[in-house]
């Protein structure tokens, strides 16, 4: 020991404490009592100050982020460290850089490493050498520890029988295969799960209800002390997805499902795990491995059909159901840049339109076109297609009310099964000790107390269950639910059918809708689940037409009433010939007055009609000195030339036609010049 100098005993002797994993600090207990025995050996070799260095315990020593060893580092540069005590090579470092950084500080200020072996001055030439081999030795023992067990690992995963953990719902049946869980109360949680997804389409849908039905769910803990158990909670978001995503409810064997990426940040290797890969790099599956919850097709449709719910990663997908009366959001795509179609929306009325040339190219929108043309012939389409599928579904309906037990009361009941036996169990306990040893029956009698809580808890909410359950459906409402069976359009068209009940029915039926617009014409092409494909053409409206546009005619017919009569007979006219509003109201002062300005036509001015030359039926009559009557005769017969707007409006006759006609049948009526002839006149 002539290495150790006054100089390495004036300054302090740090020892360096690691392990690699927390499961060495549980059940290696003996390695760490001799590290910390180090600091008695550098007391026996003469220092006076020892600092233990433990901040590592449960980190590998293979390059991730080490406080301690930086501590370490910092302390050696700083002049305070006369020598590193460990017990082996392999505690201080596994990788070349931090190993040689450290061989590298230590030679610069003098410290000396210590470990069993020996005492190594890095200054030393020979002792460098040695320590320089001691690092490659132990990183390269490092990498033949790792290869060795990945490979045991996946040759056992080859085969289907690494069970590193059991998923709850299964438990082992020996040491290479599980069952599933005997335990009815596991299995009916579980299946309700998958159920419900299948009816929602939705892992959030599925996790909501759950909780507002105050389900719980089996969750799989893992403690050192008692092993494997199952503990009942109330569902979270990931609890659920992880059931939906689980291929071991299939009946597979997956191995290999997630990876491991490496990364450097501020010089140091970060390892992120736990990275889920795509099925097609799985390292291992095996299909029809155990019995499964569901079947392989019914797994790989719910994965679609999350992936597709998966709004946030990107355009491919078609997202969830969400809140909204536009049936086709998320089903269409642009059929010019290939993007998903945007929706947005303007009182009760909504428009899609496509953001992709916007975007990429500052111009303007590819498409836009409203949505109530557009929602009501792929309703209709669909609903021609699905029609011959209406009487199953309204049998199954029926089925579904009058022989299925609600999932919530079956919940109820497992789990009051369960509490009544965890308190039967209590009580057998507490009679079995003697009631004068009250420091084990009280304890005792407590458990049994809080057991009967909770079967008191369950049968309320089992009271109030059966207090809510609806009646069976009567008669009547079962010929009811036929007959919406059989016509299906009734069903859609129903006040009890939600927006998201016909959209999870296009969604069942369509996988996407292609659309482009082609001048007053929007093209659709409806993509089937089943591969086929329907090409839809409607007709466009024209700018600024919308659903509330008062039909030409009557546009027409108001611009000439306008030259006849003011707004207040005109509205009664309209009115009267059953021409409404564009929202279907009738006509007041007020709103002829509000569409004439809309569409720029004049008021009435009094003196118009004698301006353009014009007269009435009743001026007409009297310059020809005849009834009204008969002068309405003499215009329907062509005598005299008029015109009326529609039935109601006010005859217009030109004055000149009127003087004219007057002249000629005075010439044809003069009187003879007989001064006795005598007129008569005949009221």
């Amino acid at each position: 020991m002539t290495k150790i100098t006054a100089d390495h005993l004036a300054r302090g002797a740090f020892v360096y404490i690691r392990q690699s994993t927390a499961d060495q600090l549980l059940h290696n207990p003996e390695s760490r009592r001799r590290q910390y025995g180090l600091a008695n050996r550098a007391r026996q070799l003469g220092w006076t100050t020892v600092e233990v260095i433990d901040d590592d315990l449960g980190r590998s020593g293979g390059g991730i982020n080490r406080p301690g060893f930086e501590r370490l580092l910092a302390a050696i540069c700083d002049g305070r460290v006369g020598a590193v005590f460990a017990i082996e090579a392999s505690r201080l470092a596994r990788n070349g850089r931090d190993w040689h950084t450290l061989i590298e500080f230590c030679g610069l200020v003098g410290t000396v490493i210590v470990d069993e072996d020996g005492l190594y001055d890095p200054r030393h030439p020979n002792d460098r050498l040695l320590l320089g081999m001691k690092g490659t030795m132990s990183e390269l023992e490092l990498s033949l520890f790792r290869q060795r067990s990945q490979e045991a690992l996946k040759q056992k995963a080859r085969r289907g029988a690494l069970f590193l953990g059991v998923a709850a719902g299964y438990v082992r049946a020996g040491r290479d295969r599980i069952e599933q869980d005997p335990d009815q109360r596991v299995q009916d949680a579980l299946r309700l799960v998958f159920a419900k997804f299948a009816e929602l389409q939705s892992v959030r849908q599925v996790h909501v209800w759950l909780r507002d039905e105050g389900i719980a769910l089996p969750v799989a803990c893992h403690d050192a002390a008692e092993g494997r158990s199952l503990v009942w909670k109330q569902p979270l978001y990931n609890t659920v997805h992880n059931i939906l995503t689980n291929p071991v409810y299939a009946g597979a064997y997956a191995f290999g499902r997630t990876m491991s990426k490496v990364s450097v940040e501020d010089g140091r290797k970060r390892v992120k795990r736990g990275l889920r890969r795509p099925l097609a790099e799985w390292d291992v599956l095996l299909k029809d491995q155990h019995e499964g919850y569901i079947t392989w097709s019914e797994f790989e449709r719910t994965q679609r059909v999350i992936a597709d719910n998966a709004t946030g990663k990107g355009a491919a997908v078609r997202g969830a159901v969400r809140r909204g009366e536009l049936l086709l959001a998320g089903l269409l795509r642009c059929g010019h840049c290939g993007r998903k179609l945007y929706v947005s929306y303007g009182g009760k009325a909504g428009r899609y339109h496509c953001q992709g040339a916007l975007v990429n190219h500052g111009t303007g929108r590819c498409i836009s076109f409203g949505s109530l043309r557009a929602d009501d012939a792929v309703g209709t389409q669909v609903l021609r297609t699905l029609k011959p599928l209406g009487i199953d579904a309204a049998v199954k309906a029926l089925q579904a009310q009058t022989s299925e037990t609600s999932a919530a009361q079956r919940q109820r009941e497992l789990a009051l099964e369960q509490a009544r036996f965890a308190a039967a169990h209590a009580r057998r306990q507490y009679d079995a000790v003697d009631p004068g040893n009250r420091l084990v029956a009280g304890e005792l009698e407590r458990r049994w107390n809080e057991a009967l809580q909770v079967v008191h808890r369950l049968e309320g909410e089992l009271a109030a269950i059966d207090a809510r359950k609806p009646a069976p459906l009567g008669k009547m409402e079962r010929q009811h639910l036929m007959e919406l069976g059989a016509d299906l359009e009734l069903a859609w068209s129903h006040p009890a059918a939600t927006a998201a009940t016909r959209k999870r029915i296009l969604r069942a039926a369509l996988r996407e809708i292609v659309v482009r617009v082609e001048d007053n014409h929007i093209e659709m092409l409806l993509h089937w689940q089943g591969g086929d494909h329907t090409a839809l053409t409607l007709a466009r409206n024209g700018a600024g037409k919308h659903r509330w546009t008062v039909p030409e005619d009557t546009l027409s017919l108001i611009r000439e009433l306008a030259r006849l009569m003011p707004d207040q007979q005109i509205a009664r006219l309209l009115n009267r010939a059953g021409k409404p509003t564009g929202r279907g109201n009738g006509w007041t002062t007020a709103r002829v007055r509000s569409f004439r300005h809309h569409h720029g036509i004049a008021v009435y001015r009094e003196g118009e009609w004698a301006e353009r030359g014009e007269i009435t039926l009743e001026a007409a009559a009297q310059i020809i000195d005849v009834s009204v009557m008969t002068a309405l005769r003499m215009i329907r017969r062509g005598i005299i030339k008029g015109r009326q707007l529609c039935r109601g409006a006010p005859w217009v006759i030109k004055a000149v036609d009127v003087g004219a006609d007057r002249e000629q049948n005075a010439s044809q009526r003069s009187l003879p010049s007989n001064p006795a002839q005598q007129s008569l006149q005949f009221q």
